[in-house]
């Protein structure tokens, strides 16, 4: 898996506790700890990702793990390989099949 193109990327090295917000479109495959709030912008978690997080974007791809809610304005996007726990808010959701 391969961010997209012009995304931060955060590795599966790194770990981050606190708020993190930005302006552009974000890839995580690391461990996440706090709220991430990217309102105009799309977020992918990567297959490597431990996210314990409240989430506010635009769009979302997961293929990771994510424990916290999920409020998108636009597009959830779960593949086969992501577990979430919490609670889903979106226009659209879209979950794939093993």
């Amino acid at each position: 898996m391969k961010p997209a193109e012009g995304s931060t990327v955060i590795g599966k090295s790194v770990s981050i506790k606190g708020e993190l917000s930005g302006n552009e479109d974000l890839y995580i495959d690391g461990d996440i700890e706090g709220t991430i709030t990217l309102p105009d912008h799309a977020l992918t978690v990567g297959p490597n990702a431990r996210v314990l997080a409240d989430i506010r974007v635009r769009d979302v791809i997961v293929f990771g793990k994510v424990t916290g809610n999920i409020h998108a304005t636009g597009r959830v996007d779960l593949r086969h390989s992501a577990v979430v726990n919490g609670d889903i808010f979106g226009g659209r959701l879209s979950i794939e099949e093993n």
